[in-house]
C-alpha cells in the first residue's frame, strides 16, 4: 500500500469533501476489497469535480502535487505520481478502461469518469461525429440556389452573409449548430432555415419540433419563428407548416416523475424528422446524450446558442466543447466550394484552418450583431470581456461616454440603500400596479436584478428581502404574508405532474374568475396562461434579484447587475459576459475595480474528453459502445 495519500482521511477530508464524495470513495474500497487510500483519494476527488460542473477528472492535472484535503502543515505530502497511480487504479476492481463496464473508467488521457459520464459523452460523442458526417438526402441543389437567393438576397461580392452560410449548412447537414453572440440572428434566421428545409421536402410533411432547455427560452424561438414566418415571402403552405409550439427539453423527451429516465430513448425514439434546440450553451451533458439518443438517425439537429455564455449547471460544456471554443475553425474546401457554387459568392477564408474533423463544416459562428450598436457600450464591453481585455472593459463602462452601459463603485452601506430604493422603485413599480396578468408579465419582463452569488450581502438571497421591504414601505406590496399580489416566483426544483421546471417564473396575482383569489400564473411557451394555487407549487423563491446562471434564457430592457465586494472564483469572464448581455437596452454594473478586473481573467474550465473526440484525440472511442441508455 503506498504511503502517498495516508492522510487522505484525516478531519481535512470532511472540510473539502461532501458527504456524498465520502460515501462514493468509501464504497469503491468496499467494492475492491482494497482499502488502497489513492483509489480513495481517486474516487473521492471524481466525485467532487462531477458536482462542480466537469464531466471527468484529469489524474495528470493532480498526480505529484499536494491533495486539496490536506492542510499547509502537510504540503510535503504529495499525490501519486500519475504513472503508478494509474497502474495502481487499473489492477482494482472498480477501474476499467474505455468500453468496459466499471463504475470508474480511466482512459488513455488519464481522464478518470463515472462510468456514466463516460458513457454520456462517448454515446454523444459518436452520435454527433455520425451526424456530422452524413449528408441530407435528396437535396435540389437548384432550389437551395433560388431559396438562399430569395430568402437572403446577395450581398454584391461584400463581407460573408454568415446567416446564409448557416441556413446553407442546415439544409445539406444532419448536423449543425449556429453560434453567436446576443442580438446577431440566431433564432431569427431559424425561420429562413426550416424553410428552406420544408421547400426541400416538395409537400411531404416533416414532423418538427422547437425546443429548449428552459420555458422562458422556448417561448422566445416559438415567437421568433412565428414573428420570422410572417416576415417571409412564402406561401400559405409553408406558413402554415411552421405554426410551430416549442417546449421545454424535458416536455419534449416525456419525463418520468422521480426518474432520470424518458419516455423517449434509444428504443423508442422521438417520431421526429428535425429539432432545433435554442440556448444549447445551457444544456448539460446528460440532457443533450439522451436527447440525441432519442432522435432517429435518420433526423436533423440543429443547435443555437451563444458558446461563450455560461455553461450549464450541471456537468459538462457541451456547446463549448462542440464549437471549440477558444479556436478558430474554417471550412473544408469541398463546403467552401460547394457553397459559392450554389449562391455564386466567395466565402470569406481567410481564417480557415486545417481540420480533418467532420464538426467543421457544421458549426457556423454568426458575427454581426443586430441588436447592440458597433458603437454601442454593451456590444463594445462584452467583446472585450470576451477576449479577456479586463482592464480595457472596465475603463469602457467607467468613460461615460455610452448611454447604455455604466459602472458605480459598489455603494457604502449608508447610500447603497438610497441608490438600491431609486433603481428598485423604478424597475418594479408599472408590473405591480398593472391591470392584468398580460400587462403585468410585459412590465415584469423590462427589469432585472442580476447576481453572481446567492449568498452574502450582495446576494441574490439577501437582496431578494431588501427589495420586498422597499416595495411594502411604499405601499406597492400589501401584508407579510408569503404569498402577496405580485409576487414573483422563480421554480428551483422539477415538477412533472404540475408540467413547472427549474427556471420557470411565475407572478401571483388575483383571478377576476375566482373572486380574485391568489393564484400562481405561469405564461407557457405558446402565449397561453396556466394558474396553480400558490401553496401547490414546487419549491420556489422569490424573483426580484436572480443569479445571472438563472437568467440564461432571458432578456430584459435594462438590468442591474450587482457584484460581491471580494474576488470569487464564480466570478468569470463568461459570468461577466452573461449578465451584460441579459440587457437589451442598457445595463448598470455596481462593483469593485479588482473585483470585476479580475473576474473578467478567470475563464471557466471544465474537464471534458467531448472536445478531444470531436475535434483532435478520439482515443477515447476506441471501447466496444455502450448499448445500454443511460
Amino acid at each position: 500500500m503506498s504511503g502517498h495519500a495516508e492522510k487522505a482521511q484525516t478531519p481535512a477530508v470532511e472540510e473539502y469533501f461532501s458527504p456524498l464524495d465520502i460515501h462514493f470513495a468509501r464504497a469503491m474500497q468496499r467494492l475492491s476489497k482494497d482499502e488502497d487510500p489513492d483509489l480513495f483519494l481517486a474516487a473521492a476527488l471524481v466525485s467532487r469535480a462531477t458536482s462542480e460542473g466537469h464531466v471527468c477528472l484529469n489524474l495528470a492535472s493532480v498526480a505529484g502535487t499536494p491533495p486539496p484535503v490536506y492542510r499547509e502543515d502537510a504540503a510535503e505530502t504529495l499525490c501519486p505520481p500519475l504513472a503508478p497511480w494509474r497502474r495502481k487504479l487499473l489492477a482494482t476492481k472498480v477501474v476499467g478502461r474505455p468500453g468496459e463496464f466499471a463504475p470508474l473508467i480511466l482512459d488513455e488521457a488519464s481522464r478518470l469518469y463515472l462510468y456514466r459520464y463516460w458513457a454520456y459523452e462517448n454515446s454523444l460523442a459518436r452520435d454527433l461525429l455520425t451526424r456530422a458526417a452524413a449528408q441530407a438526402e435528396n437535396i435540389d441543389l437548384s432550389l437551395l440556389s433560388s431559396g438562399l437567393s430569395k430568402l437572403f438576397g446577395h450581398t454584391g461580392g461584400k463581407e460573408t452573409d454568415w446567416q446564409k452560410v448557416a441556413a446553407f449548412a442546415c439544409t445539406v447537414k444532419l448536423f449543425s449548430v449556429i453560434s453567436g453572440g446576443p442580438g446577431t440572428g440566431k433564432t431569427s434566421v431559424i425561420s429562413k432555415v426550416l424553410a428552406l428545409i420544408l421547400e426541400q421536402a416538395r409537400g411531404k410533411p416533416l414532423r418538427m419540433a422547437l425546443t429548449a432547455p428552459t420555458g422562458k427560452a422556448a417561448a422566445r424561438l416559438e415567437q421568433a419563428v412565428k414573428a420570422g414566418k410572417e416576415a417571409l415571402p412564402l406561401n400559405r403552405e409553408t406558413k402554415s407548416a411552421l405554426s410551430l409550439e416549442a417546449s421545454t427539453i424535458h416536455r419534449l423527451l416525456g419525463a418520468i416523475a422521480d426518474s432520470p429516465y424518458f419516455r423517449h430513448n434509444k428504443d423508442n425514439p422521438l417520431p421526429l424528422d428535425l429539432v432545433v434546440v435554442d440556448e444549447a450553451s445551457m444544456v448539460d451533458l446528460a440532457l443533450m446524450s439522451k436527447l440525441v439518443q432519442a432522435l432517429p438517425s435518420s433526423a436533423r439537429l440543429i443547435l443555437l446558442g451563444d458558446k461563450d455564455q455560461l455553461a450549464s449547471v450541471q456537468a459538462g460544456a457541451v456547446l463549448g466543447d462542440i464549437c471549440d471554443t477558444g479556436h478558430i475553425h474554417g471550412f473544408s474546401q469541398e463546403f467552401t466550394t460547394s457553397f459559392e457554387k450554389i449562391t455564386g459568392e466567395r466565402m470569406d477564408t481567410l481564417l480557415e484552418t486545417a481540420s480533418s474533423s467532420s464538426i467543421q463544416d457544421c458549426v457556423v459562428h454568426l458575427k454581426k450583431s443586430y441588436r447592440f450598436a458597433a458603437n454601442g457600450g454593451i456590444g463594445r464591453v462584452s467583446e472585450a470581456i470576451n477576449r479577456g481585455e479586463g482592464q480595457s472593459a472596465l475603463d469602457l463602462l467607467r468613460n461615460g461616454q455610452y448611454d447604455d452601459i455604466s459602472w458605480r463603485p459598489l455603494p457604502r452601506d449608508s447610500l447603497h440603500g438610497r441608490l438600491l430604493r431609486d433603481a428598485v422603485l423604478e424597475g418594479y413599480r408599472a408590473y405591480l400596479v398593472a391591470g392584468d396578468v398580460e400587462e403585468a408579465f410585459s412590465n415584469f419582463e423590462r427589469f432585472r436584478i442580476l447576481c453572481a452569488l446567492r449568498r452574502g450581502p450582495h446576494g441574490v438571497e439577501s437582496l431578494n428581502r431588501q427589495v420586498e421591504a422597499m416595495l411594502r414601505e411604499e405601499g406597492l406590496i400589501k401584508g407579510l404574508s408569503r404569498w402577496y399580489r405580485g409576487c414573483p416566483v422563480l421554480i428551483t426544483r422539477n415538477d412533472y405532474d404540475l408540467g413547472l421546471f427549474n427556471g420557470d417564473i411565475g407572478i401571483i396575482l388575483p383571478d377576476p374568475a375566482l373572486g380574485n383569489e391568489l393564484r400562481a400564473f405561469f405564461r407557457w411557451a405558446d402565449g397561453s396562461v396556466r394558474k396553480f394555487l400558490p401553496a401547490r407549487l414546487p419549491p420556489h423563491e422569490p424573483a426580484f434579484a436572480m443569479t445571472v446562471h438563472k437568467s440564461q434564457g432571458s432578456e430584459f430592457d435594462r438590468a442591474l447587475l450587482i457584484l460581491p465586494e471580494q474576488p470569487s472564483p464564480v466570478i468569470t469572464r463568461e459570468l461577466l459576459y452573461t449578465g451584460i448581455t441579459r440587457a437589451r437596452e442598457r445595463v448598470e454594473v455596481w462593483g469593485r475595480e479588482e473585483v470585476f478586473v479580475d473576474g473578467v481573467r478567470r475563464r471557466i474550465e471544465r474537464a471534458s474528453g467531448l472536445r478531444d473526440a470531436l475535434w483532435g484525440d478520439r482515443s477515447f472511442l476506441a471501447g466496444s459502445e455502450s448499448s445500454e441508455t443511460v
